[in-house]
């Protein structure tokens, strides 16, 4: 992952040291076990904890010869701990300490993504309940619909990261398991129980059938949840460069005093952070299908999967926790403008109201028909001004309403606050009661 676009914290996860550092822990433990069961001596299993160490360059070194980067780290640890280094690896095969390793990774990034999710959603709650009751208009198809509020927009997100929280949670539940089980997983050579005293030293559960490698539908829905979660991202970043467009800016990022928009257009302040946040959401998503095409392996084990989880493996987590950071970042310093919102709902003459009249034509007793027939026509009066002329007032000019509705009936129907009745039993729904 380039340097852009990544956190030291997740990085460091996905470093040569951090790796070797998971693969000696995962032999060591297993050698543990074993001691312990009287398969190997147990001076052998302190030996490797005090002396075992390895170097990321040294195993290099050795891979260019072996092609195999277990036996190239296996050897090196030797060079370090003497005889009693041949009593490693033993009844195991690679697939056990390089899936192991990778769910040790996996999980220990998404706790790192599961607190980035928290702090997120700490940021969109503050900014819902400060516009709870900021009036703005929602938008169908991009058109004027009806009035909603501005803290009902950040609590529809909260809502949707909450459920990305549910399913990361449930994401790191199922990709958190350990395979010790040998050659094509039949535990010929390892006792069962090696595998669960390494699963439980990791923090991991044991894989109930291996067959050599852990099955990757578990990685595939890992990395589906984290690309919907890209996806959620995504759509707030896109609401918020829709907001800041100079005919609508209702909101716009925070613009930092030095913060240059363009090279040529001084005048410029650009959604530059939620454009990236577009993009870097493409890329997400994008290691969700390979994830998919590595769950069809062959038999009981190949290796077509490896090159692949390598890229998304690091990827896909660090691109996501620098997404999480700078969406909550945007969130947090976000500027919202209520006058401008104010603006924008007064700006078509009232059409926003529309249907309240509809409802109120039906109630007097006319038809459905009718009634769409006569908010419409006027309402396209409207439209066609451009908001200069008033759908109240002209609806109060229609014999056909006037003979219904009274002006004050009318004048009723035009009441912004009507729309925001409920805002409280949404967020108690969303937030939970105060």
């Amino acid at each position: 992952m380039i340097p852009r676009y990544a956190r030291p914290a997740m990085t460091a996860l996905w470093e040569p040291d951090s790796r070797f550092r998971i693969w000696f822990e995962i032999e060591a433990h297993a050698l543990d076990a074993m001691a312990n069961l009287g398969i190997v001596p147990k001076d052998a299993a302190a030996a490797v904890w005090a002396r075992g160490a390895f170097d990321a360059a040294r195993i290099d070194e050795i891979e260019a010869v072996t092609k195999h980067d277990v036996i190239a780290f296996l050897t090196n640890v030797a060079e370090h701990v003497g005889d009693e280094a041949r009593f490693l690896h033993q009844g195991m095969t690679s697939s056990d300490v390089l899936d192991t390793c990778l769910a040790v990774q996996l999980a220990r990034a998404t706790d790192i993504l599961l607190d980035d999710l928290d702090q997120l959603l700490a940021a969109i709650k503050r900014r819902a309940f400060e516009h709870k009751l900021t009036p703005t208009i929602g938008r169908s198809h991009g058109i004027h619909a009806e009035p909603v509020t501005f803290g009902l927009k950040l609590a529809q997100a909260y809502a949707e990261f909450s459920r990305a929280r549910a399913r990361l949670v449930a994401a790191r539940a199922e990709i958190a398991t350990c395979a010790i089980s040998g050659a094509v997983g039949t535990f010929a050579n390892i006792d069962p129980r090696v595998e669960a005293h390494v699963a439980a030293k990791m923090g991991l559960t044991v894989e109930p059938v291996s067959t050599q490698v852990i099955p990757r539908d578990r990685h595939a829905m890992y990395f589906a949840t984290l690309a919907v979660i890209a996806s959620s991202i995504e759509r707030l970043a896109t609401e918020v460069r829709h907001l800041q467009r100079t005919e609508v800016l209702e909101a716009e990022e925070y613009f930092s005093p030095g913060q240059k928009g363009s090279s040529a257009m001084p005048h410029k302040r650009n959604p530059v952070l939620t454009e990236n946040l577009t993009g870097l959401a493409r890329m997400v998503r994008a290691y969700a299908a390979p994830a998919m095409e590595n769950v069809a392996l062959w038999h009981e084990r190949d290796i077509s999967h490896s090159s692949v989880e390598r890229y998304i493996g690091p990827d896909a987590t660090i691109t996501l926790d620098f997404a999480l950071a700078r969406m909550t970042g945007v969130v947090d310093k976000l500027l919202i403008y209520p006058d401008r919102m104010q603006a924008n709902l007064d700006r078509m003459g009232g059409l926003v109201h529309s249907q309240r009249v509809l409802l109120a034509l039906t109630q007097a007793g006319m038809s459905r028909e009718d009634a769409y027939a006569a908010v419409q026509r006027n309402a396209m009066r409207v439209w066609e001004s451009d908001g200069r002329l008033s759908l109240m007032q002209l609806l109060k000019d229609d014999a056909d309403v006037s003979a219904r509705l009274s002006d004050a009936e009318i004048e009723e129907r035009f009441d912004l606050g009507y729309h925001f009745k409920h805002v409280d039993t949404i967020f108690d729904r969303v937030f939970g009661p105060a």
